[in-house]
């Protein structure tokens, strides 16, 4: 049973601007499984998209998807699956937005229709992005993510009741079932896991981490992060490029 639970955002987070793992990073989450404490991925990516980091990590449990999917020692414990009408009608209004979309789940990912800035998106992602416009409905979608600079306020209110969305990069918005955050993927993990108990660390940049903040005993945030997000932060760290993960748990002792 570890003494405490500590979890990772990705980008601008556990990994440096390339999408690289620091070897600081590998010498610190090694040394917390030393002393007891179980590391984990918290996410706006899904499983397929971060296989290589879990890897090199060694890290098997993950809440993916800002929520959306999570697994337990490399096993489902729950996932979050969009109705396929509900898609539907939010990849029609994008359409008459203007806006591309992309409908993701833990296996894989498909796009309506080829930007340039899709294009820019995925390859700072490593993601090589095809067209496929029907993907959804042969495909579970447990997540999707909509192109735009300036529209938060727009989709939000139009899709209030059963879509949740939140902006993780500038040029669109992560969207999941109303209600599914990083939060709640988080206490169905340790509720289902019998970890409720143990102290919990939480290390974020950006407004999809939010939720994940608010909920976790001691939250953290990267020097690069966003002002408004490191309001939230108990300790503010360095930046992702400059060891920032073992600086903040140098801080609370957990090395």
């Amino acid at each position: 049973m570890p003494k405490a639970v500590v979890f990772f955002d990705l980008d601008g987070t556990l990994l440096r601007d390339d999408k690289s793992v620091a070897p600081s990073c590998l010498d610190a989450i090694a040394e917390l499984r030393q002393h007891h404490v179980l590391p984990v991925v918290a996410t706006g990516r899904n499983i397929f998209e971060v296989e290589n980091v879990l890897k090199q990590t060694q890290i098997d449990t993950v809440v993916s998807a800002n929520g959306s999917y999570v697994q337990y020692q490399g096993k489902r414990l729950s996932q979050a699956v969009i109705p396929t009408n509900l898609v539907e009608d939010f990849t029609d209004y994008a359409k008459n937005q203007g806006d591309p979309i992309a409908w993701f789940n833990n296996e894989g990912f498909a796009l309506n229709h080829e930007t340039p800035v899709t294009d820019k998106n995925f390859e700072l992602l490593h993601l090589h992005a095809h067209v496929e416009p029907l993907w959804y409905k042969r495909h579970r979608v447990n997540f999707m993510f909509v192109f735009n600079f300036d529209k938060e306020q727009r989709y939000s209110e139009h899709f209030e009741s059963k879509l949740s969305l939140v902006r993780n990069n500038p040029r669109g918005l992560d969207t999941m079932l109303a209600g599914v955050s990083k939060a709640t993927g988080i206490k169905t993990l340790l509720s289902v896991a019998k970890l409720a108990h143990l102290p919990t660390f939480g290390f974020g940049d950006e407004l999809n981490d939010v939720p994940m903040l608010k909920l976790v005993d001691h939250p953290v945030v990267m020097g690069n992060g966003n002002p408004k997000v490191k309001q939230l932060a108990e300790f503010v760290t360095t930046s992702n490029m400059t060891d920032g993960i073992e600086h903040g748990l140098q801080h609370f002792g957990l090395l």
